[in-house]
């Protein structure tokens, strides 16, 4: 049995092995740079960095992004429910109360976020 996976074993030995030679010989053989203040400095397209990097955006966007993503995901699972519905419903109307649940949760979470005013965007 441990014939099987000696090809397996003998690779990961290979691979393992010519990761640790390649970092070993970039140490050994690599430059080794004198840092300055302006070769640590990030490149902007010639120019110098002035102020962050990245802009602060407003929690306002993170809602809605996740209000987006929450109600796509609606979306996504409504999908193939529809697809099912029809030759499922002659079975059992249990599919048809499951998906009212889960419309009905989705529905009290988006009274909730207008009655809060996520979708206000002037706030």
């Amino acid at each position: 049995m441990l014939s099987d996976y000696l090809p397996v074993i003998f690779q990961a030995f290979v691979a393992i092995g010519f990761a640790a030679i390649a970092l070993g010989l970039s140490v050994l053989l690599g430059k080794k740079g004198r840092d300055s203040k302006m070769k640590n400095t990030p490149y902007e397209c010639g120019m110098l960095p002035i102020g962050d990097g990245a802009p602060r955006f407003s929690v306002k966007f993170y809602v809605i992004a996740m209000l987006f993503v929450i109600f796509d995901i609606e979306v996504v699972f409504s999908y193939p429910w529809a697809l099912a519905f029809k030759d499922s419903i002659k079975e059992s109307s249990m599919i048809l109360w499951s998906f009212a649940s889960f419309a009905g949760i989705l529905a009290v979470a988006y009274v909730y976020a207008l009655k809060k005013g996520a979708f206000d965007w002037k706030s």
